[in-house]
């Protein structure tokens, strides 16, 4: 089975609306998506298909951009990973 890969652009992601606005680009994310990071966590740990691999690119941009934010989403897309076994998720 192919593992479908999901890259976010850290370049595109400066605060956590463009965070949303990138995430609602590249996932498959149904209407009803709350835009917030418990729906975030039940969104993928739920609708999203596997196997997949979130691949954040730029990271440390987002990262110098984002302050605090950045951790929490880190949080949630970690703590997604190890809850699912089929969805990889990687910062570079």
């Amino acid at each position: 089975m192919s593992v479908k890969r999901y890259v976010l652009d850290g370049q595109a992601i400066q605060s956590l609306d463009s965070f949303y606005k990138e995430i609602e680009k590249v996932f498959p994310l149904p209407d009803y998506f709350g835009r917030n990071l418990d729906a975030l966590a039940d969104v993928l740990t739920t609708d999203l298909g596997g196997p997949c691999e979130i691949l954040w690119e730029n990271a440390e941009v987002s990262k110098q951009a984002m302050k605090r934010d950045f951790p929490r989403i880190r949080t949630v897309l970690k703590r997604v990973a190890r809850e699912r076994e089929d969805i990889k998720v990687v910062f570079r």
